[in-house]
């Protein structure tokens, strides 16, 4: 019995889906076809706004990928994002005594109100170097997405 009205993927839809975001090299970097499929609504801010827009009017059963070039993706790597900060501010927005290791994220209070993370390149007895970047941007990304029911 074929339907002829197929819903289809709208910029406000509720889908329930199974989706994995792999790097280039194809190593996972979040999958659910292992496990219980994602509920979620678009536009809130759940999936990332470039995975969204590759979504919008897919029928509701495609299994459909996507290859994203690096600046498709999270964006292209910003070299004034990598930023010095004191280590009083360090000490300023963590819990005491906290045992920092290269390569932690670490979220900030942003001076204007809201948070933001970077990852701790480099620490020494005053600073440390911290990476705003997103931690994919520059990376090319694979989305595969399995919509099992679009509302």
């Amino acid at each position: 019995m074929s339907n002829a009205h197929t819903a289809v993927v709208t910029p406000s839809a509720y889908l329930t889906l199974h989706y994995r975001l792999a790097s280039a090299d194809g190593t996972d970097i979040v999958t659910t076809f292992n496990g219980n499929p994602a509920t979620l609504m678009l536009g809130q801010g759940q999936l990332a706004p470039f995975l969204e827009e590759r979504l919008i009017g897919l029928p509701e059963g495609s299994h459909q990928t996507f290859e994203l070039a690096a600046g498709q993706g999270f964006g292209e790597r910003n070299p004034d994002l990598v930023q010095l900060v004191t280590r009083a501010t360090l000490d300023e927005n963590s819990a005491p005594g906290t045992d920092y290791q290269i390569g932690d994220l670490i979220d900030f209070a942003a001076p204007g109100g809201g948070r933001f993370a970077g990852v701790l390149r480099e620490l020494k007895d005053d600073s440390a170097l911290f990476d705003f970047n997103h931690p994919l941007a520059g990376q090319a990304l694979t989305f595969e997405v399995k919509l099992l029911s679009v509302l």
